[in-house]
């Protein structure tokens, strides 16, 4: 433009032509915009971050990338899924967006799998430093877990697993004040408790013959993975020493339990029909009625537990009449044979009909206080021939015994386990204060 011209025009305009002029300027001469965020991004504001590089372009083909399951920084969000949600839910929480949601869950067969969680199940999300979804882990067991590692926008998974090693493990108690005390004090689970008891309950009744001073050993197996314990495995041999007497117990091969002579332990009929908590009442012919006051023979024995406890059969059998009366309230008789019936009175429900053939350990009905009682409780009978025996002293007939070279071979592993179990009892017996050794 001349510069007559520009003189020209008014001072008020030059100075906003002039104003406009820089603005253009300093816009042309700024950096180009920031490259589109990937959608499932977590930017935060006033922080720095790397523009994110094509990776498929850099990497070598799928079938020869290393499947790595340790990112080097990773923040992780920690899941544990509840009644009602699913991946989409979850990944929906984090902002990751149902476009990868969709590639994620067709990826492969393991991540299809993960359209299929159980409550309870733990999805762990971690995302690098730039907020990008970049793994997911799946914990299956002890020793497995589930990996999805992204690579660029695909996901390939892999199961990673690690070894269990097995170890034998001992523990032992005198009994002071319970068995399930003193199976705590040793160091063993519940469900090793309740397995000592149903492995001995064939034997010893455990809600009454159990006394003060009794005493057990116990071998059993140990799971580890990278040194840690991971669980417990199966008993491999007990004794249990019950006022007196000495039991013992050994697993063969079959996973059933014999003696250290190759006789069942299982018996045709267990010795108490209820989980042993407490008793209020021991076979007694000349016992005072606690309603009438009257001495009657009291011909069984009272189990208390809480209310609803599952009752079980006896043994093998045929219900001979499930019915209730003034007196016995809800009941069931089981005829086993022509030898053998089991009566069991006051129950809250009854879950079998007259004659109906029965399991032994089949729920046959649940605890009460039905019929004329002064509390709730199970009262259990047990006849032979027609005359009652108290369940808790009369000979039972024994199961199948081992035989032939079933039996020779088993004599010959009993004698190591007892060996081992004697070592450690031993060992126990020298050192005095320690309570459990692992081998």
């Amino acid at each position: 433009m001349p510069a007559q011209k520009l003189k020209a025009i008014p001072q008020l305009h030059r100075i906003l032509i002039t104003a406009i002029s820089a603005i253009l300027v300093v816009l042309i001469l700024l950096p180009s915009e920031t490259p589109a965020q990937h959608p499932d991004a977590r930017y935060q504001v006033g922080k720095q971050y790397n523009v994110p590089l094509e990776m498929s372009a850099l990497l070598p083909p799928e079938d020869e990338m290393p499947l790595l399951s340790t990112p080097l920084t990773l923040e992780w969000q920690k899941f544990v899924v509840q009644s009602g949600e699913s991946l989409a839910v979850i990944f929906d929480r984090v902002g990751i967006s149902p476009t990868t949601l969709y590639r994620f869950i067709n990826s492969d067969k393991g991540t299809k799998s993960l359209t299929a969680l159980n409550v309870g199940d733990e999805i762990h999300i971690g995302f690098d430093e730039n907020g990008l979804f970049t793994q997911l882990i799946q914990p299956k067991s002890a020793n497995e877990k589930l990996i999805v590692n992204r690579i660029g926008d695909d996901f390939v998974s892999h199961v990673e697993s690690k070894q269990i090693d097995t170890q034998v493990n001992f523990a032992s108690a005198t009994i002071n004040s319970s068995f399930w005390n003193a199976g705590v004090s040793a160091g063993l689970n519940a469900n090793q408790i309740m397995e000592l008891a149903g492995i001995f309950g064939w034997d010893i009744d455990f809600a009454l013959d159990i006394r003060q001073g009794d005493k057990f050993s116990v071998l059993f197996e140990e799971q580890l993975v990278e040194g840690e314990l991971i669980g417990r495995g199966n008993i491999l041999a007990a004794t249990f020493t019950n006022q007196g007497e000495t039991f013992t117990a050994i697993r063969a091969k079959s996973g059933k339990y014999y003696d250290e002579n190759g006789r069942a332990m299982k018996k045709a009929f267990l010795r108490s029909p209820v989980n042993f908590r407490y008793v209020s009442s021991n076979f007694n012919p000349r016992r005072l009625h606690p309603v009438t006051g009257q001495r009657k023979a009291h011909r069984g024995t009272d189990y208390v537990a809480p209310v609803g406890t599952p009752i079980w059969a006896a043994g093998d059998g045929v219900v001979m009449k499930s019915a209730y009366n003034k007196f016995n309230g809800n009941y069931v008789f089981i005829r086993h044979s022509s030898i053998y019936i089991t009566k069991y009175l006051h129950l809250t429900k009854r879950k079998v009909k007259t004659g109906q053939r029965v399991k032994q350990g089949q729920t046959i009905g649940t605890l009460g206080g039905t019929g004329r009682v002064t509390g709730p409780h199970l009262h259990y009978e047990f006849l032979v021939n027609g005359v009652h025996k108290n369940p808790r002293t009369v000979s039972l007939p024994q199961a199948t015994s081992l035989s032939g070279k079933e039996k020779t071979e088993f004599l010959t592993m009993a004698k190591d386990r007892m060996s081992q179990l004697n070592k450690f009892s031993q060992l126990l017996a020298s050192i005095g204060t320690i309570e459990r050794v692992s081998s």
